[in-house]
């Protein structure tokens, strides 16, 4: 209600956040970027909260979805939005909802004692870069134009390794000849899987005569193309893929003292933790 004399009470933008991709790439209607590059983020709402909290938003992606329109209403369509801006958006909504500190759990791999350490969000959101995918990949007489999976992408990839691992995998009860059954038809959904996923992260493959950006035509070429050919594509993506990662956090035991490293990830649930 514009004439809600509470407005000027209303929730603003706590902090704001250029994406790693600065935008480059995005289909029109996806963003509405600002001139400076930055979006404004707003906190969450206990709306967000509850949201955050329902199993059923978390399984499907609905979850971060609906935050994302309630905090970033620059981002008009969250199940577009790269994989290589998701770790940016998450952290800077656990920022302006609930500042730069959260403290995380890690496993000695020493000792094995797990203790607890804080961690800096707004440092991590500073390390945080997109690989590059203005390069192409020359394989031959082959050239490859990489993208970024996009969120929808990525969360039915997600479900689909769920629903491997719950009607596919083993279980104890099984018997012999069932656990063969079982690891087979694994190992071909596994396999299409991983295949389907290559291929949705190739924007084009360019030859002498013309560019290919068809799916089931990139789908089916590297059902039928080379193991060196295809291992080449499959290991230049997983590099675009860690270069666009949160790095490792330098942790120093509290217990013994030894060094190592720990992988740190933000879920949904650490929204309101």
């Amino acid at each position: 209600m514009s004439d809600n004399p509470l407005k000027q009470y209303f929730r603003r933008p706590a902090i704001y956040l250029k994406l790693p991709s600065a935008g480059q790439g995005y289909e029109p209607g996806v963003l509405e970027l600002p001139h400076n590059g930055e979006l404004p983020i707003y906190p969450m709402t206990a709306i967000d909260e509850i949201t955050a909290r329902t199993p059923d938003a978390l399984y499907n992606g609905t979850a971060v979805v609906e935050i994302m329109k309630s905090c970033l209403p620059n981002v008009k369509d969250p199940w577009e939005v790269f994989s290589s801006d998701l770790d940016a958006i998450m952290i800077g909504i656990k920022v302006a909802s609930n500042g730069n500190d959260i403290e995380m759990e890690s496993e000695c791999p020493k000792c094995k004692e797990t203790g607890k350490y804080g961690v800096n969000l707004a440092a991590m959101l500073a390390q945080l870069k997109s690989g590059d995918y203005t390069k192409e990949l020359n394989i031959h007489d082959l050239y490859f134009k990489f993208r970024p999976l996009k969120f929808k992408e990525m969360n039915d990839i997600n479900l689909k390794q769920f629903e491997i691992q719950k009607t596919l995998f083993p279980t104890d009860t099984d018997t012999e000849e069932q656990r063969n059954k079982k690891n087979k038809d694994a190992l071909k959904v596994v396999t299409d899987l991983t295949i389907d996923v290559l291929s949705k992260a190739i924007e084009y493959i360019k030859t002498p005569i013309g560019i290919v950006s068809e799916k089931p035509f990139i789908l089916e070429f590297l059902r039928n193309c080379d193991r060196l050919t295809y291992n080449k594509v499959r290991d230049y993506t997983t590099e675009l893929k860690d270069q666009t990662e949160m790095p490792p956090l330098d942790i120093v035991c509290v217990n013994c003292s030894h060094p190592y490293k720990s992988k740190f990830t933000l879920n949904v649930t650490d929204f309101f933790e």
